[in-house]
């Protein structure tokens, strides 16, 4: 009788390094901290350890001093870690060092990031956009992947020329790979824009769902629209946009856009991947952001939401706060203070959960008043300006 055995690859065994520099206070490393964590555990990694690291000021070689680098690899040796993890940018010959000197892996935010987007890529849109992202962050990183850098391929001496090493070569076959990702996303931006004009010329209206992520924007979706979006707790289950209708009491209908997840510090490369995505927000009619009220950190993703927005040109739209999760806060004076704290920064703020479908009614009746006193101002393109930051 023949012995099966279990094929699936063990999680990885990382060690995660946060650095608190002089311009960042206690509270906010140690959010950063819990966020690298939950990073971490979204891509199935195993954490052996977690360590901040205070930084006076630079070091070009390992982004810390030496001593302190040496110290870090040793635990990782002790505790058997086969990834190192850090809650910043690594310099490419940064990355390199860390590898050399501890024999494993290195990582910074960045790529933590892209490889979760890589994992819950389901479209070919989606796939595209990671993969533009993840190739423009590899490509000045490609040299740390060659050691002998003198191998020469092609060419002969004294008739074509030295030729080209590997890393040229493969410098080249991804330059060539980016300018036909971009060719391939400027079709779908294309096209996204001819639905967009379709949607616009019927007359109705769109509201985007936007917020930090696992705050429960597709909950909210599903809650709203009786949509099968998927849900799960976990960072950066949505990447590409869902549209549901919604009809209003008054029996109108409102488009409800699903967007992708923000989160702080997010790559920049991803950013511009996303964009035709993103564009969808800036497009929107008004927006709705979806806060975690029971998350302690509630404030710095509302910032954290505002600054991406700021970025896309979004920010001049009218914007509801939807505080969703209430059921998972116990006290009621919390939830009245974070309401009339929202209420001052955003054009209203409503209490919600969409897990339980409470609130529902009240948003929608701030949907619908809020497109009957600005409709005039949004279909000339002069929506109201909100109280963000």
């Amino acid at each position: 009788m023949k012995k099966t055995y279990e094929t699936t690859d063990m999680p990885k065994r990382v060690f995660l390094v946060g650095i608190h520099d002089a311009d960042m206070n206690r509270e906010e490393a140690d959010s950063l901290a819990r966020e690298l964590r939950g990073l971490s555990r979204t891509l199935g990694l195993a954490i052996v350890a977690q360590e901040q690291v205070y930084i006076r000021k630079g070091h070009s070689q390992f982004g810390m001093g030496s001593g302190k680098a040496q110290d870090l690899v040793q635990k990782a040796a002790s505790l058997e870690a086969d990834c190192f993890i850090f809650d910043g940018d690594l310099r490419p010959s940064q990355q390199r060092n860390w590898e050399t000197l501890s024999g494993i892996a290195a990582m910074d935010r960045q790529e933590l990031i892209l490889q979760i987007f890589a994992s819950r890529a389901r479209t070919k849109e989606a796939g595209l956009q990671v993969e533009l992202a993840s190739l423009a962050y590899a490509l000045p990183r490609l040299q740390h992947k060659y050691l002998a850098l003198a191998r020469q391929r092609g060419g002969r001496y004294g008739a074509k020329g030295q030729g080209e090493t590997k890393r040229e070569t493969d410098r080249r076959l991804v330059e060539q790979r980016l300018t036909r990702l971009q060719e391939e996303l400027a079709v779908v931006r294309q096209r996204r824009q001819v639905q967009r004009r379709k949607r616009e010329r019927r007359g109705i209206p769109t509201a985007a769902l936007v917020g930090y992520t696992n705050a429960g924007k597709s909950s909210l979706l599903n809650a709203m629209t009786q949509a099968d979006a998927l849900v799960e707790d976990k960072l950066f289950a949505t990447l590409d946009p869902t549209t549901r209708q919604l009809i209003l009491k008054d029996r109108r209908p409102l488009l409800l856009i699903d967007t992708v997840g923000f989160i702080r510090r997010l790559p920049h490369t991803l950013v511009e991947a996303f964009r035709s995505t993103l564009e969808e927000v800036s497009h929107a009619d008004l927006l709705i952001q979806v806060l975690d009220a029971s998350d302690p950190d509630v404030d710095r993703y509302f910032e954290t939401t505002c600054s991406v927005l700021r970025e896309l040109g979004a920010q001049r739209l009218p914007m509801i706060t939807a505080l969703n999760k209430i059921d998972q806060v116990a006290a009621p004076e919390t939830l009245e203070f974070l309401k009339q704290r929202y209420a001052e920064r955003s054009t209203a703020s409503v209490l919600i959960s969409a897990k339980h479908h409470t609130g529902m009614d009240a948003l929608a009746q701030h949907i619908a008043g809020l497109l009957s006193t600005e409709n005039a101002r949004l279909r000339q393109g002069c929506p109201l300006v909100p109280k963000v930051p």
